[in-house]
């Protein structure tokens, strides 16, 4: 089984050959890439170079389409005015990277062990670059519709539907990583839905007893809290998964066949949440509408308490090492705090859109990544 170390700062040559060393007595492989030896590698490996380019853009539309969720119920119920939110949504998505990624890299690991592209390198980095454009087709074609799609089970669906088209059978894909995934998605589904309406119900008791201007403005304060939590969560979920997906590209591009160590560095860290903050930096605006204000018109105590909601249902995905989407798990909490309210307060239309949605990115993106890696192994 791989394992993932994370480090906070660059080893030392010595400490580094020392761990080498050790690995090899063990019969294990290390890993690890220092920003020179990536620049160097970057610049001599055009593959590895398209690898680096493609992944990146997906990183940049995850932010872009998928970051606002996190914003949504802030925005929809005026806490915050749009431009200040995706502000403060790119700044706590840096912050989740680093933070989530120095304490507890269980998300990462599941997604580097999510696949087996084979042991022919540039066979195995063709069909990276094909499931990364597949992504980054299925993200962008989303959010011109303006349909919440899961980025995190379009990662999974399209690095499955390469390894699929490489081995030409599914004995590439690995299907502990998998329960995972399905465990994930179930519980985004049920945790977030059950404590939105438990915080709902509890919070509109609590509201009942307070005078209705003075609550409205604590509960506005609260949810900017709550909101900017939600964004470092899903820095943390999403920017691992990333991390995960950037070191499989450097380690197949570099030709090793197995690694059971190896580092996630403190530089990648910053690359991939810098440019998840410059995603969500462009915008977003279509997501939040649809989340925020399409299902649901929430009141600030129950935006506080979707975001509360989803907020405690990542964080314990997280710690378990089950990638949770956080667009499944807001939209679940929202639905969650209308259903409290009434049933017939939700808009189940909107609802049932953005499920089938979800339901097809497993086939669907799966499908697009099988035939890119076909299309792309062909040609290259």
């Amino acid at each position: 089984m791989h394992r993932i170390v994370v480090r906070r700062r660059v080893l030392t040559v010595p400490v580094l050959y020392a761990t080498i060393a050790v690995c090899n007595a063990w019969g294990e492989s290390f890993m690890t890439i220092a920003w020179g030896e990536f620049w160097a590698f970057l610049v001599g490996n055009p593959l590895f170079c398209a690898t680096v380019l493609l992944t990146l853009g997906v990183i940049f539309v995850n932010g872009w389409t998928d970051a606002p969720n996190a914003i949504a119920t802030c925005v929809s119920t005026r806490a915050m005015p749009v431009r200040p939110a995706i502000a403060m949504a790119a700044g706590m998505n840096l912050l989740g990277i680093l933070g989530m990624t120095a304490l507890n890299a269980n998300v990462a690991q599941t997604l580097f062990t999510m696949v087996d592209f084979g042991r022919d390198s540039r066979a195995a980095v063709t069909a990276l670059c094909a499931a990364m454009t597949a992504i980054v087709v299925w993200a962008v074609t989303a959010w011109v519709f303006g349909i919440p799609t899961s980025e995190s089970h379009a990662l999974v669906a399209g690095i499955t539907g390469a390894a699929v088209a490489i081995h030409r059978g599914f004995e590439g894909v690995r299907a502990d990583a998998w329960v995972k995934v399905l465990c994930g998605l179930a519980l985004s589904a049920t945790l977030g839905f059950g404590l939105g309406v438990c915080f709902g119900r509890w919070l509109r008791r609590l509201v009942a007893r307070l005078e209705r201007r003075s609550a409205n403005a604590r509960f506005r304060h609260g949810q900017v809290t709550a909101a900017a939590l939600s964004a470092f969560m899903h820095g943390a979920q999403d920017g691992q998964k990333f991390l995960g997906i950037f070191l499989l590209g450097a380690f197949l591009a570099r030709g090793q066949g197995t690694a059971a160590v190896f580092t996630v560095p403190l530089w990648l860290m910053l690359l991939c949440a810098a440019v998840m903050a410059a995603g969500t930096s462009v915008g977003g605006y279509r997501i939040i509408k649809r989340v925020g204000m399409g299902m649901v018109r929430l009141e600030a105590h129950e935006g506080f308490a979707a975001d509360l909601a989803a907020v405690l249902c990542m964080l314990v995905a997280s710690f378990g090492g089950l990638p949770v989407s956080t667009t499944h798990t807001k939209t679940t909490a929202i639905l969650g705090v209308g259903a409290a309210r009434g049933l017939r307060q939700v808009n189940w239309a909107a609802a049932r859109e953005m499920a089938l949605a979800w339901v097809l990115t497993f086939p669907g993106c799966g499908l697009v990544g099988w035939a890119t890696a076909l299309l792309f192994l062909r040609i290259f």
